[in-house]
């Protein structure tokens, strides 16, 4: 008997101890306790070690981190009548236990389905383009209304991210075709744009070799005219210069010299190749005449006797003019020079502005390319979306 009784209190102390452990509750730190004791609520549960009354007590533990809602893909209708499949993704925690409990039965389920309805109005009020580039807006604007209808829920919308946007078959390939219209129509511009750039700068080169042609014609014809003043200026000199002399010489003459010099002229003329030779009929009257001419006399001056022959030509200075010297040649040639040095300077320079400002052009057209290629992309990449 003693047996049976030391064996009922044994069962009775570990039914006991059974009991008061199944009332032990632990809370972990992400997470919140609502106990819930015959039905009525009793009081929040904070993490840790907390003990309930064993067998009437339930206790509802609430994840207060951030959870991840998909919002399946649905067909929408855009304010232009096109078909698209759009999808979301919403983020939401728990701020409010006892409201997420409470006042709503699953609040996954309904924060989804508010999540559905909501998009589905909010793209529907919209244009697909506008849908494809402005879905920061569409994001802010989903996350508004979905956390002012969950608040009363004690739930909080974090965020909310459009996923895809996928337009139907018919619509994707309306979209390719004008994206490839739109880049045919920007090459054709680019086109266009290089090739009035390249007649720009072919006649601007065209131009400027003109100038430069001319520019070296016009110098070319004043180094030729300068070259033909001075020489002429030089035999005229020399010629000045050899008529002095001959006048200087012949102030001596006499009718005998006249003679043997107009002998000596004839027999010059005799051998020559002509086969007939006319002399004048008075050719000593002829000889006489040029003999005046030159200032010969018929009275032969005696020995030592003084012929001032400048008083009989004149100065050397009056008659030939100013000779230039060795020196006043070499400068003037020297000017000549320089001045073709700094013309050749100025179209090397000019040359060198004309290269500069054609390779800048050409790297505005690559530039303004890539940019034309990089924005005509961006409709591609938001189709694909």
């Amino acid at each position: 008997m003693a047996v049976i009784d030391f064996g009922l209190g044994l069962v009775i102390t570990i039914a006991l101890i059974l009991i008061f452990i199944s009332g032990v509750t632990i809370i972990q730190p992400y997470e919140q306790g609502l106990w819930i004791v015959l039905g009525r609520y009793r009081k929040r549960l904070n993490p840790g070690f907390n003990w309930v009354y064993p067998l009437i007590s339930e206790v509802i533990r609430m994840d207060l981190r951030t959870q991840v809602l998909d919002v399946p893909r649905q067909e929408v209708i855009t304010k232009d009548n096109s078909p698209t499949n759009v999808d979301a993704i919403v983020y939401v925690r728990v701020i409010d236990p006892e409201k997420a409990y409470f006042e709503v039965v699953n609040y996954h389920v309904a924060t989804i389905s508010l999540s559905q309805t909501t998009l589905r109005s909010v793209v529907g009020d919209m244009e697909l383009d506008e849908i494809l580039y402005n879905r920061d807006f569409i994001n802010t604007k989903l996350r508004d209304i979905l956390d002012e209808a969950t608040d009363a829920w004690g739930v909080k919308v974090e965020a909310v991210e459009i996923r895809e946007v996928d337009p139907v078959g018919t619509v994707k390939e309306a979209m390719e075709e004008q994206t490839s219209a739109e880049r045919k129509r920007r090459a054709a511009i680019l086109l266009a744009d290089g090739q009035k750039k390249a007649a720009i700068l072919e006649a601007e080169g065209s131009k400027q070799a003109r100038i430069l042609n001319a520019e070296g014609m016009r110098q070319s014809q004043i180094l030729e005219a300068e070259g033909e003043r001075v020489s002429k200026i030089l035999i005229a000199q020399g010629e000045s210069q050899g008529l002095r002399i001959l006048s200087v010489g012949a102030v001596p003459l006499d009718k005998k010299a006249i003679s043997v010099l107009s002998m000596d002229m004839m027999k010059k003329m005799a051998e020559g190749q002509a086969t007939k030779i006319i002399f004048p009929m008075e050719i000593s009257k002829m000889l006489n005449q040029v003999g005046q001419y030159l200032g010969a006399s018929t009275e032969v001056p005696e020995v030592g006797e003084t012929v001032d022959v400048e008083k009989i030509v004149g100065k050397a200075e009056d008659i030939l003019g100013h000779i230039p010297k060795a020196d006043e040649l070499r400068r003037e040639v020297e000017k000549i020079e320089e001045a073709l040095v700094k013309e050749t300077e100025e179209t090397i320079r000019t040359g060198e502005s004309l290269k500069e400002k054609a390779m800048s052009d050409k790297s505005d057209i690559h530039i303004f390319k890539s940019n034309e290629d990089e924005s005509s992309a961006e409709p591609e990449d938001s189709s694909k979306e």
